[in-house]
């Protein structure tokens, strides 16, 4: 019988207890890789690279202040810069509360829109027809597959923060990789609905000729309106959705808090699995003890059997995770559409479940390595 051979029909003895032990580790390490993704595409992915060149100019105090829409052009004579764009968060209820019925809409000018978002596509025709109604809008193709939109149909918006009610056209359906689930429509219209919303924008949406043209750019437009009773902040577009998430709380503190509670939690499981098998085998490791074996190959083969249960675990965790983030990954859930498991994140979790299988034997596995040959054989338990 091979060493491999041995630790697996070892690791699988009590075969209940041993799959409760990798059932166990393979939920703990699921929520630990949705959350380390969860991590990656908040605060590590950069975006499409089409964003590199876009800028976001809000009120420096706070999203919920609105900037005047004489802004726009000032921002026009910023060197580097090529169109700018007011938008607005609408914040509409379409149909219902329910998380399904959610989804951005932006107020915005769509003469300019497309020539920032060059990212979306969207046929020239369709385009067109938007710019010429007043009460038309433009939508995501995988927002409008979900609610069995096309061309023409009507779509109404109970205003939440703006005290008024939307009764849109769709006249567009883009595309742009990955989905972004959005509904963009005409500033005219709002202002038109809301008279204390005239000349105002929510934020600027501005796009430059390089990449390198945008630290220097965000930092004139702030530059330009920093006396102003109005002052900006400028910065990326994942600085600001960045500065978006910020305001739902410590998003931060809140997935490492999650991530330590999983890890403590699979260490007190794998230790308390260990010491059960180990104590229950002090008759067994005396046996191999007199057959040959070594202290050092008995350690090896109780840590080895450790490993391998939480190995075979955080496999179990990263496939079921894998499909439960591309569940997840979808417009209107909550979560980036652009999330997905990477090999580096399957990576880290292995290498989690590897140390808390070794940590959780090591002391164990130690001592029963340590005993002498009669003690062990007396041995009651």
């Amino acid at each position: 019988m091979t060493f491999t051979r041995f630790v697996t029909r070892s690791a699988f003895r009590n075969r209940l207890r041993s799959l409760l032990t990798v059932a166990s580790i393979a939920f703990s390490l699921l929520l630990l890789s949705v959350m380390l993704t969860l991590w990656r595409s908040f605060y590590i992915d950069k975006g499409a690279p089409d964003s590199a060149l876009r800028i976001m100019t809000r009120h420096k105090v706070s999203l919920a202040n609105f900037l005047p829409i004489y802004y726009r052009d000032k921002i026009r004579t910023v060197p580097g810069v090529m169109h700018v764009v007011p938008m607005t968060w609408f914040g509409g209820k379409y149909i219902d509360d329910k998380p399904a019925n959610f989804f951005p809409q932006f107020a915005t000018d769509p003469e300019e829109y497309f020539d920032v978002a060059a990212d979306k596509i969207m046929p020239p025709e369709q385009l067109a027809a938007w710019k010429k109604d007043r009460a038309g809008c433009v939508v995501d193709a995988d927002l409008a597959r979900r609610h069995n939109w096309k061309i023409g149909d009507r779509v109404t918006l109970q205003g939440t923060i703006f005290p008024t009610n939307l009764d849109l056209t769709i006249r567009g359906i883009y595309t742009i990789d990955p989905p972004n689930s959005n509904l963009y429509f005409h500033a005219k219209y709002l202002e038109e609905s809301v008279s204390w919303f005239k000349d105002s924008a929510g934020f600027y949406f501005t796009r430059v000729d390089t990449p390198e043209s945008m630290p220097p750019a965000a930092r004139s437009i702030d530059a330009m309106f920093h006396s102003s009773p109005a002052p900006t902040k400028s910065e990326s577009e994942q600085a600001f959705r960045l500065n978006f998430i910020a305001t739902l709380g410590n998003v931060k503190a809140f997935i490492l808090s999650i991530c330590g509670a999983v890890v403590f939690t699979m260490l007190l499981v794998c230790a308390n699995t260990m010491a059960m098998s180990v104590r229950e085998r002090t008759r067994e490791v005396a046996v191999l003890r007199t057959l040959g074996f070594t202290r050092e190959r008995i350690f090896k083969l109780l840590l080895s059997e450790a490993l391998a249960i939480a190995l075979i675990g955080g496999l179990l965790g990263i496939g079921f995770a894998t499909l439960l983030i591309s569940a997840l990954s979808r417009p209107g859930i909550g979560v980036p559409v652009a999330m997905h498991m990477t090999s580096a994140t399957a990576v880290a979790v292995l290498l989690v479940a590897a140390f808390v299988g070794l940590a959780s034997a090591v002391i164990p596995s130690y001592r029963a390595s340590r005993l002498h040959i009669v003690d062990a054989l007396r041995h009651i338990g």
